[in-house]
């Protein structure tokens, strides 16, 4: 490896989810300082032994439970980051929920909100929090989708977050510029994990058909991505190698949206 992120302070939230991990891996043999992040002390640990299966015991994995829609939680991990390792170079804002398919008439209000909760304001509180941490030069990397840039029916408030995301990803693009602070967004297509097993489980009754195998005949690539495909995205956008790069849409969607 080529070191890119040595001695980088990176915090992740969703860290136990697929593209987390993954993200979390490809960061620690790039040299990297890492705050896992996540709902419960059951998925830290699951991730925490899967890292351990490729890397042994890192003393630069740490780990700490939070709800990102809740400022305190926010604001608490960020602290034990800051605390441990100083101030961050990375937040790869990641966490997530789906809700249901539904119509836009008949979709729960709870679970709107619940949505919107996670992905719209967890990105805000996330780097409200953190932006008072980050070095000079730092980078932010928010999870969209390709519903970033797009729609579908039956998926209002994932979809109505996942464009919200954007539009707060350039706010902080512009006001993080006179520090070097770079703020962009990644966009995944399909990616073959359990979150979009779950999505896809929903969508083929929604379709009267297999939504994996719609997916992939609609997907230029003809395939679902891997999560480390996804994490090789955010690594370009926290290293050096985007240093030019702020406000962006990255598309990693195997040309779905092309």
């Amino acid at each position: 490896m080529s070191q890119q992120m040595q001695n980088k302070v990176c915090m992740i939230t969703g860290g136990a989810g697929s593209i987390g991990l993954a993200t979390a891996k490809l960061l620690l043999a790039e040299g990297a300082k890492v705050m896992l992040v996540d709902l419960t002390d059951a998925a830290l640990e699951q991730a925490v032994a899967a890292i351990g299966a490729d890397f042994g015991t890192v003393d630069r994995l740490a780990c700490c439970v939070a709800d990102v829609s809740q400022s305190g939680s926010v604001a608490n991990f960020v602290s034990k980051t800051v605390g441990r390792w100083g101030n961050v170079d990375l937040l790869f804002s990641n966490a997530g929920n789906f809700g249901v398919v539904a119509s836009v008439t008949e979709y729960p209000e709870d679970v709107f909100d619940s949505v919107l909760a996670v992905h719209v304001k967890g990105a805000f509180l996330v780097a409200k929090h953190t932006l008072p941490h980050m070095n000079d030069g730092g980078s932010i990397v928010i999870t969209s989708s390709i519903v970033g840039v797009t729609g579908d029916a039956g998926v209002c408030a994932y979809v109505t977050a996942k464009h919200a995301q954007v539009g707060l990803m350039r706010v902080l693009a512009k006001e993080a510029a006179p520090r070097n602070i770079r703020v962009n967004t990644i966009h995944p297509g399909p990616v073959d994990n359990e979150f979009q097993s779950h999505v896809e489980k929903n969508l083929s009754t929604a379709l009267g058909r297999d939504a994996t195998a719609f997916f992939n005949e609609i997907v230029p690539l003809r395939r679902h991505a891997r999560a480390e495909e996804i994490a090789r995205s955010v690594l370009y956008l926290a290293s050096d190698a985007s240093s030019f790069t702020t406000g962006s849409r990255l598309m990693v969607d195997g040309g779905l949206s092309a």
